[in-house]
């Protein structure tokens, strides 16, 4: 096994002003402190906070001064996320992917934005995987994406063995956020980087699991460093063997269903309930 570790960032997200410098500053104490750590994950909105009013372009002055970071310090980086402003004039919630000599190899626009609370903000349509050469393949969602299991569904069918999962969650669900996370990991058999912020909009409780859905680390509520040592020839055992070496095989049993699924077919009459729903909108007193 080649080693590779990830260490996830749990650390104070401001809502007014720019944190980057912050950001570069932990980094270099992530990179100091672990020298052995090969990728540094950050909350989601973890350059900006949760106020989109000053939205950066990708790419920018900000992702530039990232890159020189990743490359000076020797890691894979993803900064959690900003608010992008897109040359059409939208507004996205993007992650930038950063290898270690600098390159820019994707960015991924989250594409389930919280609605109705997030408004405003405008949904990606293109998932993202990449691979760490001689390590293997990744993924990335963002918060909400993953209540629909649909989204980590198509990232593991892409082939991604590590789900990373940057969050800004400081609502009393987190509890319920923290079941799914751990349920995707045992679900589709890939480690889990559930990193929340703290602050404006999170409190923290960060998550690691395993492929089987056993928890490596929850943190606290406080500022916390995550530094774990993945083995992802353990994820190709449990999707070849199954879960604790025996068990339930989950990818197969859905690549080898006798079923299809009519729900997925908007023009499906199986949809029809959902219509009966109502708009998705902020909910009222009355």
């Amino acid at each position: 096994m080649v080693p590779f570790s990830i260490a996830g960032v749990q650390m104070h997200v401001p809502a007014l002003h720019s944190n980057l410098d912050a950001v570069l500053h932990r980094l270099a104490i992530v990179a100091t402190r672990f020298p052995w750590v090969n990728m540094v994950l950050f909350s989601e909105l973890a350059l900006c906070g949760p106020v989109h009013q000053q939205p950066v372009q990708l790419p920018g002055p900000e992702e530039a001064a990232l890159q020189r970071a990743a490359a000076k310090h020797g890691v894979w980086l993803v900064p959690g996320s900003v608010f992008e402003r897109s040359a059409s004039g939208q507004i996205h919630n993007t992650s930038s992917v950063i290898a270690p000599d600098g390159t820019v190899v994707a960015r991924y626009r989250k594409m389930v934005p919280f609605l109705p609370y997030e408004a405003g903000i405008t949904a990606g349509t293109e998932f993202c995987v990449f691979d760490v050469p001689s390590i293997g393949r990744f993924g990335l969602s963002i918060c909400y994406d993953m209540w629909l299991p649909e989204t980590s569904r198509s990232l593991t069918a892409l082939g991604a063995e590590v789900l990373l999962h940057p969050v800004l969650t400081g609502t009393i669900d987190r509890s319920v956020e923290l079941a799914i996370a751990q349920a995707t990991a045992a679900q589709f058999q890939c480690y889990v980087f559930d990193i929340n912020g703290l602050g404006p909009g999170g409190f923290g409780r960060s998550l690691v699991v395993d492929p089987s859905g056993t928890v490596i680390h929850q943190a606290g509520g406080g500022d916390e460093t995550i530094p774990v040592e993945i083995d992802l020839e353990l994820v190709r055992r449990r999707r070849q063997r199954g879960i604790h070496g025996g068990l339930g095989q989950p990818l197969k049993s859905f690549r080898d269903r006798a079923f299809e699924l009519p729900v997925y077919d908007r023009s499906s009459e199986a949809t029809r309930y959902l219509d009966t729903l109502g708009g998705l909108e902020m909910p009222s007193k009355s």
